[in-house]
């Protein structure tokens, strides 16, 4: 748990300070977030503002030199969340004609609550490494659902960093210098740009808004709930392998998201699809955001207010045989399709102990009988695992090459 409470200082002080010349000073900026720890930041931190994610091939088939990279790469994470280079003076510092060991681009930036979060997939679990017999049963390849329409240049990875941080220019320094450094090695298979959480990971955030213009994530886990986090998110002992108790399994889908078509489809229908209203975020037949979602409420003539097919009937625990997930999504706008509408939609993140019992589950019933499928589609997709929290003298991957 890692920062959770690091952002608690600079809250209610974003908008700076006015000054007698009309200006405003500074924000304040919150402290670094810690690197090291029993579990990888990043997770439960209060979610910041801005992501930047990337999946890698490894090219390499030298263990020796992943090794190596995964050790230099912990390094270079471990300055960067602290606001410093990626080397020490490497952005001005080296010599005059040589390339800079830093990109530079963040210089004179704070480390804007920057972390890091290293998983890795399926792919890397192969005859390449001597890791066949490593693979955890949970990191399974993850099933085609209905609906989907994968593109297989942004579906799958070897490898996965999640960059979070409450300034991009921070969060991209971060991704580029790690590609960077891992030229030879590893090479980007994609990338994914976020701003704007869908998501609170902490009480003491507000729950934020996705581009359908409805609260997201109002029943989440969240950073002050250990005993939850305990059940559904951190591996334990009693899951295996070793290895990964203490970590967790990530999902990533890229969500596009048929906003002109959303824009123009009354309130009215906009709230029954979601189960929820749209101003306040409280469930149908409740009154705040907050209020406990009752599936059984029903309204005129015994008809129940959360709909059949409603998004929060079919996400809800109570459907799901009690599971749930960590989300920490984000949302993105990607220029245009090309038939002049917007590519926007939902990078969706979420941490779970088990994607067998959690996530594949809930998409399953999402996929097949949300309304709300009618405005998206799914075209990218990915799983990693997690592994928990490097301690001092530690490096990213350490358990698993043991």
């Amino acid at each position: 748990m890692a920062g959770a409470g690091v952002v608690a200082a600079g809250v209610g002080a974003a908008a700076g300070v006015a000054t007698a010349g009309g200006g405003t000073d500074p924000a304040p900026t919150p402290a670094p977030v810690a690197f090291r720890g029993e579990h990888q930041a990043g997770i439960t931190t209060p979610a910041q503002d801005r992501m930047h994610f990337v999946a890698f091939d490894v090219t390499t088939r030298s263990r020796a030199e992943l090794v190596a990279l995964l050790r230099d790469w912990t390094a270079m994470a471990e300055r960067m969340t602290r606001g410093e280079e990626a080397f020490p003076d490497g952005a001005v510092g080296g010599i005059a004609d040589a390339a800079p060991k830093d990109t530079g681009e963040a210089l004179d930036l704070p480390a804007a609550g920057l972390t890091l979060t290293i998983g890795f997939g399926p792919g890397l679990f192969d005859d390449r490494f001597g890791l066949a017999d490593r693979r955890p049963e949970a990191l399974i390849d993850l099933p085609r659902f209905p609906g989907d329409d994968l593109d297989p240049r942004r579906t799958g990875g070897d490898l996965c960093v999640q960059a979070c941080a409450d300034d991009p220019q921070v969060a991209v320094h971060a991704i580029r210098n790690l590609a960077r450094a891992g030229f030879g090695k590893v090479a980007v298979r994609w990338s994914q740009l976020g701003f704007g959480r869908t998501s609170s990971t902490s009480t003491t955030q507000a729950t934020p808004r996705n581009l359908f213009g409805f609260k997201d994530g109002t029943n989440n886990l969240k950073a002050e709930d250990p005993a939850g986090l305990a059940d559904h998110v951190w591996v334990s002992a009693a899951d295996g392998p070793q290895w990964m108790v203490g970590g967790t399994y990530l999902v990533a889908r890229r969500i596009r998201m048929h906003i002109e078509t959303w824009d123009r489809a009354p309130l009215r229908e906009q709230e029954q699809i979601i189960g929820r209203t749209k101003g306040t975020g409280a469930p149908l037949g409740q009154q705040q955001e907050f209020d406990p979602v009752d599936l059984h409420v029903k309204g005129a003539g015994g008809v129940p207010l959360i709909a059949q097919d409603a998004h929060v009937r079919l996400a809800a625990a109570e459907s799901l045989r009690g599971a749930k997930l960590l989300r920490r999504g984000y949302n993105f706008t990607d220029g245009t399709d090309g038939l002049g509408h917007l590519d926007a939609g939902l990078f969706f993140l979420c941490f779970n102990r088990d994607t067998r019992t959690a996530f594949v589950p809930m998409q399953q019933a999402l996929s097949s009988r949300d309304a709300m499928m009618e405005y998206i589609v799914h075209n990218g997709s990915a799983h990693f695992a997690v592994p928990p929290g490097v301690q001092d003298g530690e490096h990213w991957g350490q358990s698993l090459f043991a």
